[in-house]
């Protein structure tokens, strides 16, 4: 069975972080683990308090995941702080890891900041070139280009900048705004095209999409169809319409893949 490890904050109420990438990962056919960068008090209506992990401790998850189940690929989510990004760089390339997801998370969809000003520069710095792909929605690519996007031809400009700077595929996602995403790498993009589904129950959407890619790689699938299957799950888990809590609810993450890969092995 293929491995896969998310290093990311934690979200009590399981529609986020690394509770949902767990169950994304799960769902997707990969042996899931995981590394804590942050304890987050959260849920679907907003972030209450974020509690660090020291760089030390988050160094020794990870060194326990590689010394015993190496990963077949690695999903990078919330990381708060330089410290704790100079640690997952440093360790990232003491192993050697290979299909590296980086989701950029910086906002919470409840709208709460997840990231300091000098994060951002060292994520840039450090760990945005280890990437094999990142996982940006509009507006944290907007803020890795240093661009307004508010048009197809903003985003495919604002991808390739991105691209070019730290030389990784990029994932632009059009969530906020279209149902499309903008996979561009080697100086070509390609659109993955979706239908808008009229479900306010997105926490989580992006942790889910960025697992179910890191999933899909580890398994061997090429970068274009490891997106197209993500972008597919992430339908069907949106589609599913489940509705639990007061805020704006988890999504479904527990959807079934075999309702889309009858043959799936």
């Amino acid at each position: 069975m293929r491995t896969a490890l998310s290093i990311a904050g934690t979200d009590p109420s399981g529609g986020a972080g690394i509770q949902a990438d767990l169950k994304a990962m799960t769902m997707n056919g990969v042996f899931a683990m995981s590394a804590i960068t942050a304890l987050v008090a959260q849920n679907t209506i907003g972030v209450r308090e974020i509690v660090e992990m020291t760089p030390d401790f988050l160094g020794q998850q990870i060194d326990a995941v590689f010394e015993d189940i190496p990963p077949d690929a690695v999903k990078i989510g919330m990381v708060a702080s330089c410290g704790l990004i100079e640690k997952i760089a440093e360790r990232l390339r003491f192993y050697q890891a290979r299909n590296v997801v980086v989701d950029p998370v910086m906002v919470a969809t409840s709208g709460d900041r997840l990231i300091t000003e000098d994060a951002v520069s060292a994520l840039k710095e450090l760990l945005l070139p280890l990437a094999t792909v990142l996982t940006p929605n509009i507006p944290e690519a907007e803020i890795l280009s240093g661009m307004t996007i508010r048009s197809a031809a903003d985003m495919e400009a604002a991808a390739r900048a991105i691209s070019e700077q730290y030389g990784c595929a990029v994932l632009c996602k059009g969530g906020h705004q279209i149902a499309d995403d903008l996979l561009w790498r080697c100086d070509s993009g390609k659109w993955f095209h979706g239908k808008r589904i009229n479900n306010p129950n997105t926490h989580g959407t992006g942790c889910t999409l960025s697992s179910a890619i890191a999933s899909n790689l580890a398994k061997g699938f090429d970068l274009d169809t490891a997106v197209e299957r993500a972008k597919a799950y992430i339908s069907g888990a949106l589609g599913a319409m489940l509705d639990l809590g007061r805020g704006s609810g988890p999504m479904n993450h527990m959807f079934d893949l075999k309702s889309i890969y009858c043959t799936e092995k």
